[in-house]
Order: C-alpha cells, then structure tokens, then sequence
C-alpha cells in the first residue's frame, strides 16, 4: 500500500512530538519564576512562556522582568536589548491595550539552565517585596492613572535604551517598582516609583550635562577658544 501523500515532514513530526509546557498554577511573580524554571519538559524559556503564564497580570510581570537585570551590573549594551521590549510594554499600558510584543521578541528563550539561575537571584528579592505588597490605593492602581504610569515607564524605557554611562540603574528601578505596584495594585509602591522617576531623571539630566560640559571643554580646549 502506498503512503505517497501521508507522510509527515520531519520538521513538523518534531513539533508534534515536543510536549506541552506545563500549565503554571502559581500566583505572584516569584513562585512563577521559579515554577518555569523547574520545568524539567522544556529545555529553554522564552518570552511568550512568560506571557502566558502570567496571563492578566503579563504587561506588569513582563516589565518587572525585562526591567530587573538592569538594577543590576550588567555588560555594555544590555540596557539596548532589554529596553526594546519595555518601549511596548509600557507603550501599550499608556494606551490600554493588552499585552502584545512582535515575534522576534516573543520567540527569544534563554536556556533553562540560565533562566534557573535568574529566578534563583530575582525570587528571593521579589519574594521580599511581595510580602511588603498589598492591595491599596487603588485609584493610583487603575485607570486613569494607570495610563499615566505607562507614559512615564515609556519615558523611562526610552531613556534605558540611550547609552549614558550609569543611565540605565535608576529608571530601571523606578519601573520596576511601577511594575511591582501594578502587579499587586498597591498604590504606595506607585508613589514610590513616581518619587524614583524624578530622581532618575535629575540623575540622567546632571549626567548628560556632565557629558556635553565635558565635550564642551575638550573641543574649546582642542580649537584654541
């Protein structure tokens, strides 16, 4: 008997056979974390697996994620790769639409070995925050206010994306504690970053004036002026 016509092409047997993530059932931000990086069925984790899991709350949990690792010391150029994706999330938080990113950022993965070792050093941290969070305030947590909190994280994910030396660690703080804030809609942790944000933005301010001051002198100086 003939199976001309039958047969399954290699490329999408394999993904017939690949197994379906597990279903998330934890409920903050660090038991996610984790939860994802024990899952023993994939081999990596990807953007779009964050989006899922995280359902609802994906704008905020996305941000807080895409946003952490600039808290920290992180190589040159970090800052431009993890800022892209928080210029859309943040942009579609200012105008109410749920959470969507493009392809080539929701197919990103990190191996789930290195994810492993992200959650290990975020969940603790985050597990600290989320015992200090609960609900309150809740006209800082919604709308309309919510969408003033998405124009200033767009503000603040713009400024991330620029390379200003040390440029990078206050607004990533300040959307992280949005992100925080909007998670568990807690509207003290909205004010704090509201407070962060105009901290970050003196700080990059004195820093580019610092800069331009500094060419300033270098090119009068190099002219003869």
């Amino acid at each position: 008997m003939s199976t001309e016509g039958s047969t399954i092409p290699a490329r999408r047997f394999a993904r017939l056979r690949r197994p379906r993530r597990k279903r998330v059932t934890a409920t903050k931000m660090s038991e996610v974390l984790l939860e994802l990086a024990r899952d023993e069925s994939h081999d990596e984790v990807s953007v779009r697996d964050l989006l899922v899991a995280m359902r609802h709350r994906a704008i905020g949990a996305l941000m807080l994620v895409f946003a952490f690792p600039n808290i920290l010391p992180t190589p040159p150029g970090t800052s431009s790769v993890l800022g892209a994706p928080l210029v859309f999330l943040a942009a579609q938080m200012m105008l109410g639409r749920p959470p969507w990113l493009p392809r080539f950022i929701t197919r990103r993965a990190l191996s789930r070995s290195d994810f492993s070792k992200f959650a290990e050093k975020a969940a603790p941290w985050l597990g600290k925050a989320e015992r200090l969070l609960r609900p309150r305030l809740p006209v800082l947590t919604g709308p309309p206010f919510e969408y003033v909190v998405g124009g200033i994280s767009l503000l603040l994910s713009i400024i991330l994306l620029l390379p200003i030396p040390l440029g990078n660690m206050p607004p990533a703080l300040a959307i992280v504690l949005f992100a925080l804030g909007t998670l568990e809609r807690d509207g003290v942790w909205i004010i704090a970053g509201l407070v962060t944000s105009v901290v970050s933005v003196f700080i990059v301010s004195g820093v580019l004036y610092a800069m331009v001051q500094s060419c300033w002198y270098l090119l009068t100086g190099y002219l003869g002026f």
